[in-house]
Parts: C-alpha cells; structure tokens; sequence
C-alpha cells in the first residue's frame, strides 16, 4: 500500500462528498487517492486559509459549486468581484486539462444559479438591508468601532427606544432618538437611564453620523432581508448561490462583516432543529474573516462562538477563510471540524510563530514535515484535514485541489446588474421603504400643533351594531389601546441582541 493511498483510506466516504483533489507525497500525486468532505459533516463548519495570490478564492468557488450541485444553497462575500464567474461555464485549457488528470476529475465546463446581492442601494445587485432594530446593539457597536462601556450604553438606549415603543429602523431614528436624550428635553430620561452619561451618548452620535457620510445610511432600513430568501433551490434542484457584492465597501469593512454574521444569528432564531442531516440546509463562506474578529469586544466574540456552536444543529455551515489560522480566535477555531490550510509565508518572527502554532493544530502525521510542507505548498495546492463520517479527524493530506468547473474570472458590472434586475428578489427589494419610526414620532412631539379643522355638522349615522357599542366603550377603548401599546414595545432580544419579535 502506497502512502497516498493509506491517507486516502482516511477519506473514503458512504456518503455524497465534496470532492477537494487528490493526495500528493514527496511530488507525487495519485489520481485514484481522493481527498473529499462528507457532505453530512459540513454543519460541523470550517475553515480555509493561505496567504495571498496561493489560491483560496478558486477553493470556495471549487467547493459551492459542488454544494450548489448537491441542492445546498450558498451565501459568500465577493469582496474582490472574483466569484461572480460561477454564474458562467469555464473554458478548457492545458492548464485545466493537466489539472484534472492529476487530480483524477472528469472535467466539464458548467454554471450554477447565482444571485446577485448588494450590501445598500449603491452597488449592482439586489439591495439588502437590515433594520437598527434587529441589528442589536452588540452588532451595531461592532460596526460603529464602540469600546465596552459604549457598547453597554448603546444597549441602553435600545432598550429605552423598545420600551417606549420607538422603531429603530434606519440610522435616521437612532440618530434622532440620541438627539433627544442629549438634548434639555430629554435630560429627565437620559438621567432615567442610569449610567449614561451625555458625553458617551455624544460619542456614539458622532459614529454614527461617520457611518451615514461614508453611506451606511443606505444599508439600514426597509424593506429588510429575510435570510430564508437565502435558502433558495432553483427549478432543476441545484442550490442556489448567493454572492454579496462588497467590492465598493472596502472603507467599511466593519460593516459587511458584521452584517454576515448577522444572517447566521437570525436564521438560528428562525430555523428549527435538526440534528444530523445527510447534508447542510446552507452554508456561509465568510472571506476576510479577520475584519470580523480584528478589535472586536469580548461580547461580540462570546456571541460569535455561541453562534457557530449552535448553529449546527439547525443544519447550517459556516466557514471562515482568511490568511492566517491565528486571525480566529481559539475558541471559534475549535469549532471548525474541515481544515483546508494553503500555503503560508515565515519572512518575518510574527509568520514563523504564527506558523508555529498553525503546526500544532494539526494531527500528527507519518507522511510530512507539516512546518516544511505548509511553506512549501504551490498554488492550489493544500494541506488538508476534515472530519470523517464517523466524526474522527482525517489524516493530513497533501492535496491536489481539483480546478473549478465555472469561469475562474469576473463577469462584469454590466453583466450583474443585468442578472440583479431579472433576479426574483429585485421586486421585493429594489426600492426603499420609509414607514412611520422613532424620528417621525420623535419629530411629532415638538411639531407646533396642527391648527383645527372649521367645525361642521356631522352626518347621520346608522344605528350602531352590539358589536360597535361594545368597542365604543371607552373602558375597552382604554384596555385595546394599553394591551395594543405593550404588545408594540414587546421586543425580546437574543443572540447578539437582535431583535426577536417584530413590530
């Protein structure tokens, strides 16, 4: 028995898998040693790292194709605008053909159904936005760059907008409900708060008011995504992927990072349990995980590792791509059952540590120098570990990685907006909604009073129905309007403080 074969032993699956490529030891690869993960174990989350230019995007694309093949839906962050080649077929060429006979693939080229989404109404694809009020606090304080004192006290003032039934919808009403408790009107309430001072108050006003002139006032508001239209399954079975464009939002990457693992924590509180499934019901890819973790507060990393521990159950996959392994927290990385490491860099003390300690989060293995060959790797090519259908660690694996099916390349603005506006989701979400919230209500409180309309006769009405007596009543009126008013303010917080009831 080779050793290419004994490690692919490792990997060998009763199961559909996603097919990763084929095992290579000391230059050699085997075509028939193949290195693949269960589809059963993907809620168990993952993690795909390398530095630049060593291959990382072509994997996630080389993997949500075959997701999507297999009828599981996919949501990823484009923020380069390499990915949007997976709604086009690739073109064969000597690169790809010796690509596939190494790794043992069939190769044909093929396109898989992608939709288009942009974080606001300033890019190509289909708006999406989220409310201030299922943002949550810990979120929001995220995006705004909030110490932990900021970030308790903009808990705070959530809290006071929800008890007074005050919707927090865009970044207008947020603004106008600090406005208020710093101003002299709202000096009783703010006092009311206990622990807030009107310089922290002033503090996140003027963040926010950052966060609108660089344009994540068009982000917040209406109408808001419902995660589930992520779940989608096109006509023919195939899962279908849905890219958020990010490539105008590089000057807030706060913002879309934030926002990604906003979605995972509204499907948790949507979705039912599962269990094990024989595949995911979604899964997330997040690029540029270190913008999700780099100077986050210990609530929001707590709230983060909830998140990846519970979401499993609800049939969701969630992985993390991202330079450097050390960029996840300990606590998230423990999480992550499939490990598909690409090549790592040590020109500088801060690499060889970071590479030290990438070494001891692998097993052991007979076959590799694990410092030597993570050095060593060519492009697409990785060190690999996954999680078995038994729930076991695979042997490391130098792998080959196949070459995705679908354009390896950008379409083009053009050609996005053109699929954006065709898309089932742009009526639902192409334009903008602005209902009635905390500023306008705010607003109505120190309007002058509406003068009165001349008094005329009123017209003779029939004779009122029990039923119509009955809710005359001004004991009942009394009643309706209290029980009508806690039911608007009832907004129970959970993950991250998103909001879990709706008004």
């Amino acid at each position: 028995m080779t050793a290419q074969t004994d490690i692919a032993e490792g990997y060998a699956s009763q199961g559909a898998a996603v097919e990763l490529g084929a095992v290579l030891v000391d230059g050699t690869v085997d075509p028939a040693a193949r290195v693949r993960i269960p589809l059963a174990t993907l809620n168990r989350h993952g993690l795909v790292a390398g530095a630049t230019g060593t291959g990382k995007t072509k994997t996630l694309q080389l993997v949500a194709e075959q997701l999507s093949a297999a009828g599981v839906p996919v949501v990823m962050a484009d923020v380069k605008g390499d990915l949007s080649g997976l709604s086009r077929e690739g073109a064969a060429n000597d690169r790809i053909t010796t690509r596939a006979a190494e790794t043992g693939d069939d190769w044909q080229p093929a396109a898989f159904p992608v939709q288009f989404l942009s974080l606001g109404t300033g890019g190509s694809g289909v708006p999406v936005r989220a409310t201030i009020t299922s943002f949550g606090p810990i979120l929001l304080s995220k995006v705004l760059g909030l110490n932990d004192t900021q970030e308790s006290t903009l808990g705070l003032i959530f809290h006071w907008a929800d008890q007074r039934g005050l919707p927090l919808l865009d970044t207008k009403d947020l603004r106008s409900v600090i406005t208020h408790l710093t101003s002299e009107e709202g000096k009783a309430d703010l006092k009311g708060l206990g622990g807030v001072s009107s310089a922290t108050a002033g503090v996140i006003l003027r963040s926010l008011v950052n966060l609108e002139a660089q344009g994540g006032d068009t982000f917040f508001g209406e109408p808001e995504l419902d995660p589930r239209d992520l779940m989608r399954v096109s006509s023919d079975g195939r899962g279908v992927v849905s890219l958020l464009e990010l490539a105008e939002l590089q000057s807030k990457p706060a913002l879309f990072s934030t926002f990604l693992m906003w979605l995972p924590a509204e499907l948790f509180q949507e979705l039912p349990e599962e269990g094990d499934l024989e595949k995911p019901k979604l899964v997330f890819f997040f690029d540029e995980a270190h913008l999700l973790f780099a100077d986050a507060s210990k609530a929001f990393l707590e709230q983060i590792t909830q998140t990846v521990k519970l979401i499993r159950s609800k049939g969701v996959g969630v992985f993390f791509c991202t330079q450097l392994p050390t960029d996840v927290p300990n606590s998230v990385l423990s999480q992550l059952g499939a490990r598909v490491q690409h090549a790592l860099r040590a020109f500088t003390p801060e690499d060889q540590a970071a590479l030290a300690k990438t070494v001891k989060t692998y097993p052991t293995s007979p076959h590799y120098d694990l410092e030597k060959a993570l050095t060593s790797l060519g492009i697409g090519e990785a060190v690999v570990t996954v999680l078995s259908e038994k729930g076991a660690p695979t042997p490391v694996a130098w792998t080959r990685l196949r070459a995705p099916r679908s354009l390896m390349d950008t379409i083009g603005a053009d050609a996005i907006k053109q699929a954006a506006g065709s898309s089932e989701l742009n009526g639902k979400y192409a334009e903008t909604v602005d209902r009635e919230s905390a500023y306008e209500k705010l607003a109505a409180k120190v309007a002058p009073p509406t003068p009165e309309a001349p008094h005329q006769e009123p017209e003779r009405a029939e004779e009122p129905s029990v039923v119509e007596k009955v809710l005359g009543n001004s004991a009942v009126k009394s009643f309706l309007r209290s029980a009508a008013s806690a039911l608007g303010r009832e907004i129970t917080r959970g993950i991250f403080g998103t909001a879990r009831k709706r008004r």
